[in-house]
């Protein structure tokens, strides 16, 4: 039976800085260490019609 972690508000703020620098969702996953299916749908649940909205989780 799989085991599943929810982000860490540091991941989630390292995930939102890395996507304005314009790396892929692949190499975001890869350096904060979690999968790409995890970061691609944080960033589809917090990212409105005017793009990104950072902040919903301060850190």
């Amino acid at each position: 039976m799989q085991t599943y972690k929810q982000l860490t508000c540091a991941q989630r703020c390292q995930i939102y800085a890395l996507k304005k620098t314009n790396i892929s969702q692949q190499k975001i996953a890869s350096i904060i260490g979690a999968s790409q299916s995890s970061v691609s749908r944080e960033l589809k649940r917090n990212t409105g019609k005017r793009g990104i909205v950072s902040n919903k989780h301060k850190c």
